[in-house]
């Protein structure tokens, strides 16, 4: 069905109004891709209800896609070159029947192409054509699946001792390039960065080696390949990252930049000596999953308006804290996007620069030539910026810079890495800056972590004991009532019952008392207690509050927050 179908269709159903039409078609036109994406993510229609629509107009079953796990038989029944050409994919064989997913199943010259290729009777679904298309790229991966490159490999596996594992280093790229390993280490790469891995951990021991992903913050384990192919499979990376292949006892960094498509990514990559060899470790910076919308990013209204408040000040020190990975350069980088106009100068000094941020100068920290967050700093001061960003508040000197600058008509955003808001006025002072200094520059705190969000496709009720609940930080007379969810487990979030992540802050304004209390040296409990008393919504409460709302489960609550 050609879209100007699509949009008549729906007009005449009256299952969206021309307002709604045409700001689907102003997205479609603005963002690019189908306008069944568009529809389906506007928010006018459920993505049941469209698959409804779609199979009321066709006459034929509607499936979900996401929801089944096609067979790699099914899959070779049809090449990638037809189910791209029709826009199709084959999802089961009943007898002599092939059931194959299309957008379009009105288009009679595709089924007897197909027929005709396969010899089977064509029995066609309906299924929306930006699905079809992410289907298409998940089965049929141009640089060969995981399993199918493994199934190539030779399965034997022979152990071999130290003296016999040392390679020279013209055997080792020799080695490096051969087919095989340049298949796996391509899919591997590919695999993770198709499933939204953030990391990806090679590791070899004594009689084997292991890959795992970080996905959503947790690592799970996804390949052994064979031991024998360890030193090849490590060269290989070593290579693409522009590293010493031949230097194998001291740690090495790098960088590998891929195209998927029209996709490209970067991959900081990070070699480190074990006992049986090097361990790398790769972090995907992935553009498109950067998200910049501070609306997006899962702060409750009123904290949200805090911190937009505090970034907007002139001058001033705003602190983003929390342990790595838990994306405090996201929320510094959409607090950039966010104030980034042509009418201020905008600098950031970075370990490493992670993106880029159009129309923002970002400088890149090099310890090796004497460019330390403090040189980059004081050279900074020195460009006329309005805003400065430190990627992370390290040293005295680094602090002492920060907090000058923050007292002279600059507005500074940095990192910290502490527990809670609160901590982090006590982690100043640790450092050698004076109370005075900090209670004059500190405009806010922002403490983040990042828990799992529920699964909404396989999203379930489930009861919880009440005495459980309480003990987690809930009053006993909402325990009693209070409905939560899990995820099931679905080939959508890989059976994690898990899929995508959202933010818990802890936003802690410096008001007029609290600095006092600074000045007075104050203990982390008490500046606690009174932000607390000033309305502060600790990283428990928000974590709970996200928990009630349905979008994480009580599990990752108490493993993110400890009890106020």
């Amino acid at each position: 069905m050609t879209p100007e179908k699509l949009s008549e269709a729906l007009l005449e159903r009256q299952l969206l109004s021309p307002d709604e039409l045409g700001a689907v078609i102003e997205a479609q036109q603005r963002m690019g891709g189908p306008l069944s994406k568009h529809v389906m993510e506007s928010g006018y229609m459920t993505e049941e209800a469209f698959r409804d629509f779609l199979s009321s107009v066709y006459g034929v079953k509607a499936i979900d896609l996401s929801t089944i796990e096609i067979e790699q038989d099914v899959i070779r029944l049809v090449s990638e070159d037809i189910a791209t050409r029709f826009h199709l994919l084959p999802i089961s064989r009943q007898g002599r029947t092939l059931v194959v997913a299309m957008c379009n199943p009105d288009n009679l010259f595709a089924i007897d192409d197909l027929k005709f290729y396969t010899g089977l009777e064509i029995s066609p679904v309906v299924v929306p054509d930006n699905e079809v298309k992410e289907a298409i790229d998940k089965y049929y991966d141009q640089a060969e699946t995981l399993a199918s490159v493994m199934e190539d490999l030779d399965e034997n596996i022979e152990f071999v001792d130290d003296e016999e594992e040392m390679l020279k280093t013209q055997q080792m790229e020799e080695e490096s390039e051969s087919a095989p390993v340049v298949k796996l280490v391509n899919s591997l790469l590919a695999d993770a960065v198709t499933r939204g891995a953030s990391d990806i951990h090679i590791e070899p021991f004594e009689k084997e080696m292991r890959v795992r992903y970080r996905i959503d913050g947790v690592l799970q384990e996804m390949m052994h390949p064979p031991v024998r192919l360890k030193r090849a499979i490590i060269s290989r990376l070593k290579i693409m990252a522009e590293l010493n292949i031949a230097e194998r006892r001291i740690p090495q960094d790098g960088r590998i930049k891929l195209r998927l498509g029209k996709k490209t990514v970067d991959m900081r990559v990070s070699s480190l000596p074990t006992m049986f060899d090097e361990k790398i470790v790769m972090r995907i910076l992935d553009q498109e999953n950067l998200e910049v919308n501070l609306e997006k990013l899962g702060f409750q209204e009123e904290p949200l308006a805090n911190f937009m408040e505090a970034i907007h000040c002139p001058y001033g020190m705003v602190l983003v804290t929390g342990p790595t990975g838990s994306g405090k350069t996201t929320t510094l980088y959409s607090a950039l996007t966010k104030i980034n106009t042509t009418s201020v100068n905008i600098i950031t000094t970075e370990d490493p620069v992670e993106y880029n941020l159009p129309g923002i100068n970002q400088v890149q920290v090099n310890d090796e030539v004497g460019l330390s967050f403090a040189a980059a700093l004081k050279s900074i001061l020195r460009q006329d910026p309005n805003i400065v960003m430190v990627g992370e508040i390290r040293d005295l000197e680094t602090a002492s810079i920060a907090t000058k600058a923050a007292l002279t008509g600059h507005l500074v955003l940095s990192t910290l890495h502490t527990n809670d808001a609160p901590s982090s006025i006590g982690r100043l002072v640790d450092m050698g800056i004076e109370p005075f200094l900090i209670s004059s520059s500190v405009q806010m705190i922002l403490a983040q972590r990042l828990v799992r969000r529920i699964c909404t496709r396989c999203k379930e009720e489930i009861k919880i004991s009440p005495d459980i609940l309480v003990d987690a930080g809930i009053k006993r007379e909402e325990a009693e009532n209070l409905t939560l969810y899990k995820g099931a487990g679905c080939p959508n979030c890989n059976k994690s019952g898990y899929s995508g992540r959202v933010g818990l802050y802890e936003v802690m304004v410096v008001s007029p008392s609290v600095r006092e209390m600074i000045l007075d040296r104050a203990s982390t409990a008490e500046i606690k207690d009174k932000a607390v008393a000033e309305g502060m919504i600790t990283l428990r409460q928000d974590a709970l509050w996200k928990m009630k709302q349905g979008s994480t489960t009580l599990e990752e609550v108490l493993r993110e927050t400890s009890q106020d």
